[in-house]
């Protein structure tokens, strides 16, 4: 299938500063998209560019085959936009913001199914000053999705977020996508990378630094398994020590935290059962998104609610 979204060599300053420095990306129908990196590195200058909102240095961008800056009146139409920070009057009610909303478009959604799926039906009468966090973004979602869109930005939708309001409006998303809906997310939580996106392009200083899915991405990382477990039984001395796949054991009472090679807990599990010794409470950390994002920029990023 063609993508519906494409960008090539997409660049952008201000003044001396390059917040875009020549990224390109495919978003193909129906996938959730995801645009992930630190604060500052770009993401919202991209996606703005995508809506039409700002106008790149140079480059092209293509959303549903239309020019955002030639044609934005009839990507309008077909995009729907949540943006980082959405405000709407602290008196206007949310039925009367989804019906503003609807007459801005050719064919709108019944907003009262949106509000039902969201989650919204017995706060239809509610100000907005007297929403709750999660109840704001999710008629931002609603808001979003009300010109029935086939594709919606989603700019840093769970930051402030509490986490049980983040895990909702995950599962929100998630229902958006099965409506056919597809999705690009922006956001700089790993996590929220990791539970959505089906691909995610790693953006770091304006630059592109990989375009994969999150398990591809963190495969690419030559890290050591961490497994952690309370044997049933002291262990014998230097039992794990002397296995070539385990580089360190520590003691941490009555809790054993061994690191090794990817064959580590294959040879720590054998070799607890050939002396009948039960792992308790075994857990095994794995590479994942966040290991390849300090692998691949060379710094950490931020920690969810930073």
């Amino acid at each position: 299938m063609s993508p519906v979204i494409e960008v090539r060599q997409l660049h952008k300053a201000y003044g001396d500063t390059v917040a875009v420095d020549d990224i390109s990306f495919d978003v193909q129908p129906g996938e959730i998209f995801g645009i992930l990196g630190p604060n500052g590195a770009g993401k919202t200058t991209t996606v703005e560019c995508i809506e039409g909102l700002r106008n790149p240095d140079r480059g092209t961008v293509s959303v549903l085959g239309l020019d955002p800056g030639r044609d934005r009146a009839e990507l309008t139409q077909r995009l729907g936009v949540q943006l980082q920070d959405s405000q709407l009057p602290a008196k206007l009610r949310v039925d009367e913001a989804l019906d503003l909303y609807s007459a801005f478009y050719r064919n709108p959604a019944d907003w009262r199914s949106l509000i039902d799926l969201l989650g919204l039906t017995n706060k239809t009468t509610t100000r907005f000053g007297k929403l709750s966090g999660g109840q704001k973004q999710r008629l931002s979602i609603a808001l979003a999705l009300v010109g029935t869109p086939q594709i919606a930005i989603m700019d840093e939708l769970t930051t402030g977020l509490d986490p049980a309001a983040r895990h909702e409006t995950w599962d929100l998303i998630e229902g958006v996508r099965e409506r056919g809906v597809t999705i690009v997310l922006v956001t700089h939580f790993m996590e929220e990378a990791e539970r959505l996106c089906d691909r995610v392009a790693l953006i770091d200083s304006g630059r592109v630094v990989a375009i994969d899915t999150p398990a591809n991405l963190a495969d690419r990382v030559e890290t050591e398994q961490r497994i952690q477990f309370r044997p049933s039984v002291p262990l014998p001395d230097h039992l794990l020590e002397s296995l070539p796949d385990v580089s360190h054991v520590i003691y941490r009472g009555d809790v054993v935290v061994v690191t090794g090679n990817s064959n580590a807990l294959n040879a720590v599990t054998s070799v607890l059962a050939r002396n009948q010794i039960v792992a308790r409470q075994l857990r095994v950390d794995q590479a994942n998104l966040e290991d390849a994002f300090l692998a691949l920029t060379g710094h950490a990023p931020e920690k969810q609610g930073a």
